[in-house]
C-alpha cells in the first residue's frame, strides 16, 4: 500500500508541476522558473536537513551520487522549461518521461542484465517517440519550434534517467530530505546566483503563485517516490511514470491542446511502455 500511495503521490505531484511550470516558463523564460522552484524547494528542506543532522551514511560515494543525482535534476529540469515554453505539454511530457528506459539502460551498462521482454519494450518506446515527435505545425517558424521542443525533451530524460538512477541508489541509506536537497542547492548555487548578478531573476505577479506551487510540487513528489520506492521500487516507479498521461490529459482539458492521431498514438505507445519497462525491470 506504501508503494502504491507514494507512486501515486508523485505522478499527481509531477503532473502538477508540468503543468505549472509550462505556464510560468511562457511567462517569464525558462531559468527564472528553474531557480524560483530551486529556492522555494531549499527553503522548505534546508530546515528539515539541518534537523536530521548529517547522515552516518554520507560518504564520498553516497556524494558522488547525489552529485549525479542533483545535477540531473537541475539540467533535466532546465531543458524542460525550455521545451514547455515553446511545446505542446502532450508531446513534450511523455518524451520526458521515458527517464525510467534510461535509468534501465544506465543499470544495464553497470552490469544488470537485460531480457528480451525489456529490450522489446524498450523498441516501443523508441517507436512512440518518434510518432510523438511527428510536426504537426504548418509553418517552418512554428515547426522549427517543435523540433527544438522535441530535443529539449530527449536531452530531458537522458538527464532525468541519470538523476533517477543515482537517486535510487543511494535513497535506500539516507534521510529523504537529503536525496532531495542537493538538486535544490546546486540549482541555486549554479542558476538563481548568476541570475541575481546579471538582475536576471525576474518574477511578475502572474507567475508568483505558480513557481511557488511548482517548487513545493517538486519536493512533495520526489519525497512521495522516494518514501514509496522503499516499499516496492517496481510498483511505485509504474505508478509514478504516468505522470506524462496525466499531464497530456490535463493539458488537453486546460489549454485544449490538439494532436495528431500519429501523435496520440506515440503518446500512448510511450506511457504503456514505460509502465511495462518499469515492471519488467524491477
Amino acid at each position: 500500500m506504501v508503494a502504491i500511495l507514494g507512486g501515486l503521490g508523485a505522478a499527481l505531484m509531477w503532473a502538477t508541476t508540468t503543468i505549472l511550470s509550462s505556464r510560468a516558463s511562457r511567462q517569464i523564460g525558462a531559468a527564472p522558473v528553474l531557480a524560483w522552484v530551486m529556492l522555494v524547494g531549499l527553503v522548505v528542506l534546508a530546515p528539515l536537513a539541518a534537523w536530521n543532522g548529517v547522515p552516518d551514511q554520507l560518504d564520498w560515494r553516497a556524494a558522488g551520487l547525489l552529485l549525479v543525482s542533483g545535477s540531473g535534476n537541475v539540467v533535466g529540469l532546465l531543458l524542460t522549461y525550455k521545451a514547455y515554453r515553446i511545446g505542446k505539454v502532450g508531446i513534450i511530457a511523455p518524451i520526458a518521461s521515458t527517464e525510467g528506459a534510461v535509468a534501465a539502460l544506465l543499470a544495464v551498462a553497470a552490469g544488470e542484465s537485460l531480457g528480451f521482454a525489456e529490450g522489446a519494450t524498450l523498441a516501443v518506446i523508441t517507436v512512440g517517440i518518434v510518432l510523438a515527435a511527428v510536426a504537426s505545425a504548418e509553418t517552418e517558424v512554428a515547426r522549427a519550434h517543435h523540433w527544438r521542443s522535441v530535443l529539449y525533451a530527449g536531452g530531458a530524460a537522458l538527464a532525468f534517467g541519470a538523476s533517477l538512477y543515482a537517486t535510487g541508489r543511494v535513497g535506500d541509506t539516507l534521510p529523504v530530505a537529503w536525496v532531495i536537497l542537493p538538486a535544490r542547492v546546486l540549482g541555486v548555487v549554479a542558476v538563481a546566483l548568476p541570475l541575481v548578478v546579471r538582475s536576471g531573476l525576474v518574477l511578475t505577479r502572474r507567475a508568483l503563485p505558480l513557481v511557488v506551487a511548482c517548487g513545493l510540487a517538486e519536493v512533495l513528489g520526489f519525497a512521495s517516490f522516494t518514501l514509496g520506492s522503499r516499499d516496492s521500487l517496481a510498483i511505485s516507479a509504474v505508478i509514478a511514470s504516468q505522470f506524462a498521461g496525466l499531464a497530456a490529459v490535463m493539458a488537453f482539458v486546460l489549454f485544449r491542446e490538439r494532436l495528431l492521431r500519429i501523435q496520440v498514438a506515440g503518446v500512448i505507445a510511450i506511457a504503456a511502455g514505460v509502465g511495462v519497462l518499469s515492471a519488467l525491470h524491477a
